[in-house]
């Protein structure tokens, strides 16, 4: 009994010596189902960063003197801006996309802001 004892004892050790700690990257296959939801939440902050940028922008545009920010959309993707819409004037334009590139955050800004006069 007590030989039986010691080869269990001695086998229980050799395999926790064989046992050793894995990171993501040495994980098994089953690793990429329980990494999905982390890609999915990482979507999730993505999207939320990038409405957080665009209501920054918004923000700093309707602040900004001698701009018409009625007809102006933001929209935010990673960093870079993207203005649309219209302004009553073409000296707007330059104001607007120098706003926008002044919000922390912006790393680029488009413009496809047009002319447009008040009322038509």
């Amino acid at each position: 009994m007590k030989a039986i004892k010691m080869i269990g004892g001695a086998l229980i050790v050799l395999a926790s010596l064989n046992a050793y700690a894995q990171d993501a990257a040495s994980a098994p296959a089953a690793a990429p189902a329980a990494s999905a939801p982390t890609a999915k939440q990482t979507a999730k902050e993505t999207r939320a960063a990038n409405r957080a940028l665009s209501r920054k922008v918004r923000g700093v545009l309707a602040r900004t003197k001698g701009l018409t920010v009625g007809n102006i959309t933001v929209r935010a993707r990673d960093g870079a801006i993207t203005l649309a819409g219209s302004v009553p004037e073409a000296a707007q334009i330059d104001l607007a996309t120098n706003a926008a590139q002044g919000v922390p955050g912006v790393t680029s800004v488009k413009n496809a802001l047009t002319i447009r006069a008040i009322g038509q």
